[in-house]
């Protein structure tokens, strides 16, 4: 396409007065893919490489550190959980995402400052080996950045992917099979421009901040989101931006405070569709017996006061409807075994391997070392080989084995899931006793770079990527199975759950582990010299929490019974069907006959 063509796409066009400006479609994609991917890219290879940072130049304990981006990730992946909140019911996704950029771009000016500014980081370690520790000052401005950057996550990634599809939802103006087609090639480009960022985020930047210093390292994450930024804002004019109506979360919130607020009332005995407020239209009239506490939120108690003369709710805070009581019992029946998944999510954030692989040879023939966080790469590079795999060579020939249409049942790819991140604990543990092992073979039983290749941490990298597959991947399909496609954002709202939760476990898991060890006068399993603690002491507990969790997700999964969506949402998803190509039918007979 030429540039005067690209011109008249991007401009009012005037022709008869009639036709406006044209938003949305394929030219927005540079925009909001770009801040996505450089968002990703500068805050990735920052967390990678941030344990090293942490420990050498703000000289905390190994624990401390870990125990800080433990929590930084928890409040990273809870707050996007308020960000969709915010943009489906309050200010919009645009706006949600405008704000998180700047939000980001304040954090990481804030971090390069800390290696910039002199004085906002302890001095270096003396000769003999003193190290001063961070002052309360030197750390508040460090958390401060921290804050910002979590804050910035919450509004861009739960808002950017929908923000996206928003610019290709064509459902009134073209057919169902195009519309999906297209929705689809977006979402293909997506996932891979952000497979891509990752790998840059832990390979370029991590190189970048391991040769040249912290101070161009942090710089170079500072000027993307900075960049990140402005492309964004530059596509402003372009975007189709949805204005904000409800939210599926407020809706499970309006359930929980109205049968909270009713819970005095007597349920009626005779269950019929007169006592409950229900969605015109909806084939849900009668709320199910399960969890009967919630169906106080859908008993209309004065039909002049509790509804509107169309028949809906006056006051939604006041009185719900039965489908929005359903999607809260569907949401409280799948947290056994989501909370299943909140090991895997402790395994996966694992920082203390990024030391190991420092104290380790690194090197890549004779000249070329890489940084010691790049190991994670591999962790990134098996999960998309396999996902690519799985779905290209062995989901047909499994289907025909299982018949299943996807392979393996979502229950087996959970549970699958969670054996690989066990085995992963297992490896992560042998391997930390042999090189410890070796290193006091060698006399560096103080500090030292052990004469054994970082390579040995290839293999648990490369289960914890396969974990990572099977699990979470396994989870949203799952919560995509089980849900009606309206709550498709309650289950990447669940996932993000489970990271932050395995996050913040992890996090009390250290601090506990690092306190007691060191009573007494003894030595931290987590000690700061890797050589006198005992990781892998550390890492034998961790497989026992989680051969403990497969046991545990058995019994949920035999609980929770067969998978697959109920019958009645089932028919409630092909109505909506139904009423969408209805719409489109009608769509197009009014074009046709446009003169």
């Amino acid at each position: 396409m030429g540039m005067e063509s690209q011109a008249a796409e991007l401009h009012q066009e005037i022709a008869g007065g009639r036709l406006q400006w044209k938003k949305g479609g394929l030219k927005t994609i540079p925009y909001i893919i770009a801040n996505e991917v450089l968002e990703k890219v500068a805050s990735f290879g920052l967390l990678a490489n941030m344990i090293i940072y942490l420990t050498a130049t703000y000289h905390m304990k190994p624990a401390a550190a870990a125990v800080v981006l433990l929590l930084w990730g928890a409040i990273s992946n809870f707050l996007p959980i308020f960000g969709a909140f915010l943009a489906d019911s309050w200010l919009g996704k645009f706006r949600v995402i405008a704000a998180g950029s700047f939000f980001s771009l304040t954090g990481t000016v804030l971090l390069w400052l800390t290696a910039m500014i002199p004085g906002a980081q302890p001095p270096a370690c003396s000769a003999g080996g003193h190290c001063r520790a961070a002052t309360s000052s030197q750390l508040a401005f460090l958390l401060g950045a921290f804050a910002f950057m979590a804050i910035g996550t919450g509004g861009v990634r739960p808002c950017s992917l929908a923000f996206g599809a928003d610019q290709f939802d064509r459902r009134k103006s073209q057919p169902h099979a195009d519309n999906v087609r297209v929705l689809q090639t977006f979402f293909n480009w997506y996932y891979v421009s952000v497979g891509v960022a990752l790998v840059v985020a832990v390979t370029v930047i991590i190189y970048i901040q391991d040769h040249a210093g912290w101070r161009i390292g942090f710089g170079v994450a500072a000027a993307l989101m900075a960049v990140s930024t402005l492309f964004f804002l530059l596509g402003s004019a372009m975007y189709i931006k949805v204005k904000p109506n409800t939210s599926v979360l407020s809706g499970l919130a309006q359930v929980a405070v109205v049968a909270l607020k009713n819970r005095r009332i007597i349920l009626p005995s005779d269950a019929t569709d007169a006592w409950y407020h229900k969605k015109k239209g909806s084939k849900l009239t009668v709320p199910s017996k399960s969890l009967r506490f919630l169906n106080k939120a859908c008993v209309i108690r004065t039909r002049e006061k509790d509804l509107n003369p169309d028949g809906t709710a006056a006051d939604p805070w006041r009185l719900c409807t039965v489908e929005q009581v359903e999607v809260l019992k569907a949401v409280v029946r799948v947290l056994p075994i989501w909370s299943t998944g909140v090991m895997v999510a402790i395994i996966i954030n694992q920082s203390f391997p990024v030391l190991q692989a420092l104290s380790m040879d690194r090197h890549i023939g004779p000249h070329f070392q890489i940084p010691a966080a790049t190991v994670t790469v591999f962790s990134i590079v098996t999960l998309t080989l396999w996902v690519a795999l799985y779905d290209r060579l062995l989901v047909a020939p499994l289907a025909r084995l299982t018949g299943r249409p996807r392979g393996l049942g979502l229950k087996q790819r959970l549970g699958f899931g969670l054996v690989l991140s066990t085995i992963a604990t297992v490896v992560m543990a042998i391997t930390e006793h042999i090189r410890r092992r070796r290193a006091i073979d060698q006399g560096l039983m103080d500090k030292g770079i052990v004469h054994m290749s970082a390579m040995w941490l290839i293999p648990q990298y490369c289960l914890m990527g396969l974990a990572e597959a099977f699990s979470f991947i396994g989870q949203i399909e799952f919560y995509y199975s089980e849900f009606p496609r309206s709550m498709t954002t309650v289950g990447l709202s669940l996932l993000a759950l489970s990271f932050g939760t395995g996050s913040l476990v992890g996090a009390v898991i250290v601090a506990v582990v690092d306190r007691v060890t060191e009573a007494n006068g003894g030595v931290s399993w987590l000690d700061r010299n890797l050589n006198k603690g005992r990781y892998d002491y550390y890492y034998w507990m961790l497989t026992a929490m989680s051969v403990a969790n497969v046991f545990y997700f058995m019994v949920c999964s035999q609980i929770y019974g067969e998978e697959g969506k109920s019958k009645i949402w089932e028919e409630e998803e092909e109505e909506e069907k139904k009423k969408e190509m209805e719409e489109e039918q009608q769509a197009s007979k009014e074009l046709s006959m446009m003169p």
